[in-house]
Protein backbone atom coordinates (compact mmCIF):
# COMPACT_ATOMS: atom_id res chain seq x y z
CA UNK A 1 0.00 0.00 0.00
CA UNK A 2 2.94 2.23 0.57
CA UNK A 3 3.88 2.01 -2.83
CA UNK A 4 0.82 2.51 -4.38
CA UNK A 5 0.58 6.37 -2.91
CA UNK A 6 3.51 7.14 -5.02
CA UNK A 7 2.54 5.14 -8.48
CA UNK A 8 -1.28 5.25 -8.32
CA UNK A 9 -3.33 2.78 -9.92
CA UNK A 10 -0.41 2.09 -12.15
CA UNK A 11 -0.20 -1.58 -13.04
CA UNK A 12 2.63 -3.04 -10.71
CA UNK A 13 4.03 -6.79 -11.03
CA UNK A 14 2.76 -8.69 -7.63
CA UNK A 15 3.66 -11.74 -6.83
CA UNK A 16 0.60 -13.36 -4.61
CA UNK A 17 0.44 -16.80 -2.98
CA UNK A 18 -2.64 -18.63 -2.90
CA UNK A 19 -4.37 -21.90 -1.30
CA UNK A 20 -7.07 -23.65 -2.75
CA UNK A 21 -8.31 -26.31 0.29
CA UNK A 22 -9.75 -29.59 -0.57
CA UNK A 23 -12.21 -31.16 1.92
CA UNK A 24 -12.54 -34.96 2.35
CA UNK A 25 -15.35 -35.00 0.06
CA UNK A 26 -13.14 -33.34 -2.59
CA UNK A 27 -14.89 -30.58 -2.57
CA UNK A 28 -13.09 -26.99 -3.08
CA UNK A 29 -13.15 -23.84 -0.40
CA UNK A 30 -14.21 -21.06 -1.87
CA UNK A 31 -14.54 -17.09 -0.46
CA UNK A 32 -16.81 -14.81 -2.06
CA UNK A 33 -14.75 -11.30 -2.23
CA UNK A 34 -15.85 -7.95 0.00
CA UNK A 35 -14.48 -5.77 -2.97
CA UNK A 36 -15.83 -7.64 -6.36
CA UNK A 37 -18.72 -9.74 -4.99
CA UNK A 38 -16.72 -12.86 -7.09
CA UNK A 39 -15.91 -16.22 -5.76
CA UNK A 40 -12.32 -17.29 -5.33
CA UNK A 41 -9.57 -19.57 -3.11
CA UNK A 42 -7.23 -17.70 -0.26
CA UNK A 43 -4.85 -15.74 -1.25
CA UNK A 44 -2.62 -12.71 -1.54
CA UNK A 45 0.58 -11.07 -2.43
CA UNK A 46 3.89 -12.08 -0.88
CA UNK A 47 5.18 -9.55 1.11
CA UNK A 48 9.08 -8.54 1.13
CA UNK A 49 11.58 -11.27 2.27
CA UNK A 50 8.41 -13.75 3.41
CA UNK A 51 8.58 -17.42 1.94
CA UNK A 52 5.72 -17.79 -0.34
CA UNK A 53 5.05 -20.96 1.43
CA UNK A 54 4.21 -18.58 4.77
CA UNK A 55 2.40 -15.84 2.56
CA UNK A 56 0.04 -18.46 1.46
CA UNK A 57 -0.46 -20.13 4.68
CA UNK A 58 -0.79 -16.49 6.37
CA UNK A 59 -3.18 -15.81 3.52
CA UNK A 60 -5.33 -18.69 4.35
CA UNK A 61 -5.23 -18.44 7.99
CA UNK A 62 -6.63 -14.64 7.73
CA UNK A 63 -9.00 -14.66 5.61
CA UNK A 64 -10.57 -18.06 6.40
CA UNK A 65 -9.20 -18.84 9.65
CA UNK A 66 -7.88 -22.38 8.78
CA UNK A 67 -4.41 -23.71 9.21
CA UNK A 68 -2.64 -25.31 6.65
CA UNK A 69 -0.47 -28.18 8.25
CA UNK A 70 0.63 -29.14 4.52
CA UNK A 71 0.60 -27.96 1.04
CA UNK A 72 1.65 -29.32 -1.95
CA UNK A 73 2.66 -27.00 -5.26
CA UNK A 74 -0.46 -27.42 -7.86
CA UNK A 75 0.96 -24.63 -10.34
CA UNK A 76 2.15 -21.48 -11.20
CA UNK A 77 0.14 -18.86 -13.29
CA UNK A 78 0.28 -16.07 -14.91
CA UNK A 79 0.45 -13.33 -18.07
CA UNK A 80 -2.53 -11.73 -19.79
CA UNK A 81 -4.94 -14.04 -17.87
CA UNK A 82 -4.15 -13.35 -14.25
CA UNK A 83 -3.87 -9.27 -15.36
CA UNK A 84 -6.40 -7.70 -13.33
CA UNK A 85 -7.85 -4.03 -12.22
CA UNK A 86 -9.68 -4.15 -9.05
CA UNK A 87 -12.67 -2.41 -8.57
CA UNK A 88 -10.92 0.84 -7.06
CA UNK A 89 -8.73 1.25 -10.03
CA UNK A 90 -5.00 -0.39 -8.99
CA UNK A 91 -3.93 -2.71 -11.79
CA UNK A 92 -1.64 -5.09 -11.31
CA UNK A 93 0.17 -8.07 -13.45
CA UNK A 94 -0.11 -11.50 -11.16
CA UNK A 95 2.30 -13.96 -10.87
CA UNK A 96 0.08 -16.78 -8.75
CA UNK A 97 1.41 -19.36 -6.75
CA UNK A 98 -0.74 -21.96 -6.50
CA UNK A 99 -1.19 -24.86 -3.82
CA UNK A 100 -3.43 -27.26 -2.74
CA UNK A 101 -4.03 -28.40 1.05
CA UNK A 102 -5.79 -31.31 1.76
CA UNK A 103 -4.39 -31.08 5.48
CA UNK A 104 -5.87 -28.46 7.96
CA UNK A 105 -7.01 -27.52 10.78
CA UNK A 106 -9.39 -24.89 12.49
CA UNK A 107 -12.64 -23.37 11.76
CA UNK A 108 -13.95 -21.12 9.21
CA UNK A 109 -14.11 -17.39 10.45
CA UNK A 110 -14.44 -14.79 7.58
CA UNK A 111 -12.02 -12.07 7.51
CA UNK A 112 -14.86 -9.46 7.42
CA UNK A 113 -12.97 -6.68 5.65
CA UNK A 114 -12.03 -8.87 2.23
CA UNK A 115 -14.53 -12.18 2.76
CA UNK A 116 -18.56 -11.93 2.50
CA UNK A 117 -18.64 -15.50 2.76
CA UNK A 118 -16.97 -18.85 2.44
CA UNK A 119 -18.59 -22.02 1.55
CA UNK A 120 -17.16 -25.33 0.54
CA UNK A 121 -18.06 -26.19 -3.27
CA UNK A 122 -18.14 -29.92 -5.15
CA UNK A 123 -16.73 -29.44 -8.60
CA UNK A 124 -20.21 -29.54 -10.14
CA UNK A 125 -21.49 -26.85 -8.19
CA UNK A 126 -18.47 -23.98 -8.77
CA UNK A 127 -20.33 -20.36 -8.80
CA UNK A 128 -20.45 -18.72 -11.90
CA UNK A 129 -18.85 -14.98 -10.62
CA UNK A 130 -15.70 -16.54 -10.48
CA UNK A 131 -12.84 -13.94 -9.37
CA UNK A 132 -11.02 -13.01 -13.40
CA UNK A 133 -7.72 -13.83 -12.62
CA UNK A 134 -7.88 -17.09 -10.80
CA UNK A 135 -9.83 -18.52 -13.46
CA UNK A 136 -7.24 -20.00 -15.75
CA UNK A 137 -5.96 -22.05 -11.97
CA UNK A 138 -9.31 -23.00 -10.97
CA UNK A 139 -10.06 -24.65 -14.85
CA UNK A 140 -6.90 -26.38 -13.98
CA UNK A 141 -8.03 -27.63 -11.10
CA UNK A 142 -11.57 -28.94 -12.65
CA UNK A 143 -9.43 -30.32 -15.04
CA UNK A 144 -7.17 -32.01 -12.80
CA UNK A 145 -10.15 -33.44 -10.53
CA UNK A 146 -12.38 -34.61 -13.65
CA UNK A 147 -9.17 -36.62 -14.95
CA UNK A 148 -9.19 -38.16 -11.31
CA UNK A 149 -12.78 -39.35 -11.98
Amino acid sequence: MDLRTIVGHRTLLQVGASIIVEDDKGRILLQKRTDNHCWGYAGGAVELDEKVEDAAKRELYEETGLIANSLELFGIFSGKDTHYVYPNGDEVSNVDIVFICRDYAGELICQESEVEQLKFFYMEELPKKICPPIKIALNKWVDTKKTQC
